[in-house]
Formats: structure tokens, C-alpha cells, sequence
């Protein structure tokens, strides 16, 4: 079952990722430099950029749906349950160590002539 949804989620990316590329731009968009100029005449201009959108819209929420299943279902390894170190409230092995006393620092030449 995760093979699958992986697969259909591949496929559902690369689909989206041609569908978004074919609306146009200011430049013309992709549609333009693959004689995919001819795309608005099967259903005209206007309802041609109406169905890419709206084919963005579902395809996206597609994506985004199956992608929050998967994470919250089918993701493998999923199963194990280990606690950390913080939730298993484990005492430290040593003790800290103390820091050694600071001691003046020598005087030098300079302040031993004033």
C-alpha cells in the first residue's frame, strides 16, 4: 500500500508540475514553446486558463492531502518506540567536576617600576 501511494503521489507531482508550466505567463509560458499554442483553441483562451487553474487547485490539494496520509499512516518504521534520554529521567554518571581556583595573575616589569 505505501509502494502505491508513493507512486500515485510521483505521478501526481509530475502531472501538476506540467499542468503549472502549461498556463501562461506575460511571456507566454511553457505552452507556447512546445506548439502548445493550439491548447486554447480546444476550449478557447478564457476557459482554457479556467481549467488550468482550476486543475492546479485539485491537483495541489491532492497533493497535499496524500502527502499528510502517508506521513500519518503509512510511513514505515513508524512502529518503534524508543525514549530518550530525557524522558527515561537517567541520572548522569559523574559527578561535575569542580573548577580550579583563579589565582592573580603575576605583576609585570612594567608595573613593578610605578
Amino acid at each position: 500500500m505505501f509502494s502505491f501511494l508513493i507512486t500515485l503521489e510521483i505521478l501526481i507531482s509530475v502531472i501538476l508540475m506540467v499542468v503549472i508550466l502549461m498556463q501562461s505567463s506575460k511571456g507566454g509560458g511553457l505552452a507556447g514553446s512546445f506548439g502548445g499554442s493550439g491548447v486554447g483553441t480546444v476550449f478557447g483562451v478564457r476557459r482554457t486558463a479556467d481549467f488550468l487553474s482550476k486543475s492546479t487547485t485539485i491537483l495541489a490539494s491532492i497533493f497535499v492531502g496524500l502527502s499528510i496520509i502517508i506521513n500519518l499512516f503509512f510511513l514505515p518504521g513508524k512502529a518503534t518506540n524508543v525514549e530518550s534520554v530525557i524522558q527515561s529521567g537517567g541520572t548522569p554518571t559523574s559527578a561535575p567536576q569542580a573548577l580550579p581556583p583563579v589565582s592573580q595573575p603575576a605583576a609585570t616589569p612594567q608595573e613593578k617600576g610605578k
